[in-house]
């Protein structure tokens, strides 16, 4: 199968260029990064290690997200499978074929790299993240009646299947929404274990209050959106 990676990457010079270089590129035919309108040399660091670079001038996690789909989608032949992953160096590329195995034996169409389920590098998470990510999976369970264990950014998916979900949120509510498209649209879901390291600079979501409060409402605004389609 063909495997496209979508990392969206703002203002991470010191870090975007680890994330590719690590990527096995016998294992991943194409890695995007898509610029979000970064103010350092973020573009051309991601460029010289090798990636295919675009921009996306509209702020947000989820309209980066949404212009890499955008780009993988006018690739000639379409990949079969899409992996997102963050450009901070906290997900471990190593673990790709593990996150991809699922989708490749045909048992899923969706699979989210859990941090729950994996080793945790001391600090890699702030004591709001893992409450956050507690509190979402609850609802989820709660309202959609599946237990996930994480929203970790670091997730494969089938294109066929993606392209299906119809993504829409310019921002922090991205994963989530992913997550719950995709159990209204009855994909088969798996998690695997993933390991997760502390971060190459500060976030800019969970490392600020503001990025915390907002990240966090917003989560919570797009669990309750979707379940009027329950």
């Amino acid at each position: 199968m063909i495997i496209d990676v979508i990392i969206p990457a703002w203002n991470e010079e010191k870090s975007i260029g680890h994330v590719v270089s690590d990527i096995d590129r016998e294992l991943v035919r194409t890695v995007v990064v898509v610029n979000n309108n970064s103010k350092d040399d973020t573009a051309a660091v991601a460029a010289s290690a090798g990636a295919k670079v675009v921009t996306e001038l509209k702020q947000g996690y989820g309209s980066a997200c949404l212009k890499g789909i955008e780009v993988v989608n006018n690739h000639d032949p379409l990949a079969d499978i899409i992996v997102f992953m963050d450009a901070d160096y906290s997900d471990y590329a190593s673990e790709m074929p593990d996150l991809i195995k699922p989708i490749l034996d045909g048992s899923a169409h969706m699979v989210i790299g859990s941090r729950a389920l994996g080793k945790k590098e001391k600090g890699a998470m702030t004591p709001q993240q893992v409450f956050g990510n507690w509190l979402a999976t609850w609802m989820i369970k709660k309202i959609y009646k599946y237990q996930y264990s994480d929203l970790g950014p670091y997730r494969a998916i089938k294109l066929s299947s993606l392209n299906d979900l119809g993504m829409r949120d310019p921002d922090y509510g991205w994963t989530v929404e992913m997550q719950v498209k995709a159990l209204h649209k009855k994909l088969n879901v798996d998690e695997v274990a993933v390991n997760y390291r502390k971060r190459i600079g500060v976030s800019k979501v969970s490392g600020t209050l503001k990025g915390t409060i907002l990240a966090g409402y917003k989560i919570i605004t797009t669990i309750l959106k979707y379940a009027k389609w329950t």
